[in-house]
């Protein structure tokens, strides 16, 4: 991320919404039950929701997901205020470490462990010491701040302490509760460090009701939390890296393909009411103001990310593409910088976003990352070739080659993009241009001439150097309406523009229902779905062009309804999966 900036457009506003509220949040309200839980005095107000003071989730945020933000932030923008913030708060929760002793470092005291190992109801408490190390991991990886390496051993060191007497009986048992991501920090502290006991402490919190089903190829998800069970397949993409062992290999591609290809909606977003609750390939009877949970979005595009490094496909990418522009990029409130926990698919529901001192849920945290680090996956590169993946406004620069590439574009309202090369001597590389899924033809230039060749869809286009100063290349790809049926119930479907998921739009909600608790909805009547005539495999049947870019209207039916994509609507109601019945338009 250090190696790209964003330049002004839709992404970059994001990002600086995401910056504006991690710096309303004070370091002494963030700490103050880490204080508390220590035996140190702090007078400062609480924070409220899931960071109340008797909340068994405290710290998640505060001591959290907070850090990766900051570290996140800083690599990806550079910005000095959030890395200071940062730097603090690690300071300070060091004190708070050396006082408990043990190397133990939570906002809640040991007493929930006990009761997590003697089998005694108790909310996550492994999850919540999950987000803390990470925290301090990615402050170390990502802003260079040693202190935080030494705290997250601690930590280790301590969960070593805590699990060693447990017979692996015991820990089956303790993996019951949700665990967050404990596989992966490990692994990923065994990777900084070399330090073998991490590695085996890694594989301790391998579920094996979980792992052995998908390393046979058996997709036996339906029942489960997905939230508790993603970031263990991104564990096993982890270790399998660390390790080279296929079995991890065959758990994490086998899980990406099962859930990409038939358990995600048209956004790409998975689950409903937090679980999947039914069979594969069935999802018509999936819809509700709870799809679609934005914590198993932001997991889902990590394991994307270590899937296609194994093996790039430009299948990977176009998941990567749909989840960011539609899910993504349609969960962040620009006023407050704060996200939602879910996206509703349902018909008729709005978006509820969180309240910024008094909601600090999951998907507070994993939203806070994710708008910190949008640089990430723009481009891959491997020893000879940049994979440009997302068409989003940015410069990359690759200095051991002599080479930045700027992409000046404001795709999707543009349909394709520009690279212009900055080089002072010829650089040898190749340029491999990913080329959606989406895109029926489409054309490139370069230096003004228009290539005789173009790339199939969902493929790369490589384009070979050598490139020099001043170079230009101009990618062109139209776009076209599409639809994205249900995949059990064809005339059940969303309509498409390209990458963008369009929604029909209704009025907008009063301002006392954008910052509502996240079940607000729950016991709310869905509206009737839409009803639409035309051809079930060509939306521009029933479906034209209105005024502005990515704005559209149904045409010839019984009522007049305004499309837009789904990523720009804010504060109104909208619905996404309609009715198709067959006929002419």
């Amino acid at each position: 991320m250090k190696s790209v900036r964003l330049q002004p457009g839709a992404f970059s506003a994001a990002a600086e919404a995401n910056r504006k509220y991690l710096k309303t949040l004070p370091p002494d309200r963030l700490l103050h039950t880490f204080r508390l839980t220590a035996g140190l005095p702090s007078s400062a107000e609480p924070l409220g929701e899931w960071e109340k003071p008797d909340c068994e989730l405290r710290g998640h945020f505060a001591g959290g997901h907070y850090l990766s933000a900051c570290a996140l932030a800083f690599a990806s923008s550079g910005d000095e205020e959030l890395k200071h913030n940062g730097d603090l708060m690690v300071t300070e929760l060091a004190k708070c470490q050396a006082q408990l002793k043990s190397g133990y470092l939570s906002a809640f005291a040991q007493e929930e462990f006990d009761r997590l190992r003697d089998g005694v109801g108790v909310w996550a408490p492994f999850y919540t010491f999950h987000k803390i190390m990470a925290g301090h991991l990615d402050m170390y990886t990502q802003a260079g701040n040693e202190q935080a390496l030494e705290t997250a051993e601690k930590m280790a060191r301590w969960v070593w302490s805590w699990s060693d007497p447990l017979s692996d009986q015991q820990m089956q048992r303790v993996l019951q509760e949700e665990y967050g991501g404990m596989g992966e920090v490990l692994a990923n502290l065994y990777g900084i460090t070399g330090k073998e006991q991490y590695l085996r402490l890694a594989q301790r919190f391998e579920k094996k009701g979980f792992f052995d089903p998908l390393a046979a190829h058996r997709d036996e998800l339906k029942g489960l939390h997905v939230n508790t069970h993603v970031p263990q397949v991104i564990a096993a993409a982890r270790l399998y890296e660390l390790t080279g062992d296929k079995r991890y290999w065959n758990i994490a591609s086998y899980f990406w393909d099962e859930v990409t290809s038939e358990r995600s909606y048209c956004t790409g977003g998975t689950s409903n009411f937090e679980h999947w609750q039914s069979d594969p390939a069935v999802l018509s009877t999936e819809l509700s103001p709870l799809t679609a949970e934005d914590c198993c979005v932001y997991n889902t595009m990590k394991l994307t990310r270590h899937v296609f490094a194994w093996s790039p496909q430009a299948s990977h990418m176009d998941y990567y593409e749909r989840v960011l522009f539609n899910h993504r990029m349609g969960t962040i409130d620009p006023e407050t910088g704060t996200t939602v926990y879910h996206l509703a698919l349902g018909n008729g529901y709005s978006k509820i976003y969180a309240k910024p001192f008094d909601s600090f849920w999951c998907c507070s945290g994993t939203g806070a990352e994710e708008f910190a680090k949008l640089t990430d996956t723009i481009y891959f590169h491997d020893e000879d070739s940049i994979f440009v993946n997302l068409y989003i406004a940015s410069d990359v620069n690759w200095p051991e080659k002599g080479l930045r590439v700027t992409q000046q574009t404001s795709f999707p309202e543009e349909q394709g993009t520009t690279l212009m090369i900055l080089a002072a001597n010829p650089v040898e590389v190749d340029l491999k241009l990913r080329i959606p899924y989406w895109a029926k033809d489409g054309s490139v230039k370069v230096n003004g001439r228009q290539l005789p060749a173009f790339a199939d869809a969902s493929s790369y286009l490589v384009l070979r150097g050598p490139w020099k100063n001043g170079d230009r290349i101009e990618l062109s790809l139209p776009m076209s309406l599409h639809a994205a049926p249900m995949p059990d119930k064809e005339g059940i479907q969303a309509t498409m523009y390209g990458p963008l998921v369009l929604a029909a739009r209704f009025e907008e909600e009063p301002r006392a229902r954008w910052y509502r608790h996240y079940t607000a909805a729950k016991n709310e009547a869905p509206l009737p779905a839409l009803q639409f005539q035309g051809k079930l495999d060509d939306p521009a049947s029933w479906l034209e062009p209105a005024g502005g870019k990515l704005a559209f209207r149904a045409v010839s039916q019984n009522q007049n309804v305004a499309f837009v994509p789904l990523s720009s609507i804010v504060h109104e109601r909208y619905s996404v999966y309609h009715e198709i019945r067959p006929g002419n338009s």
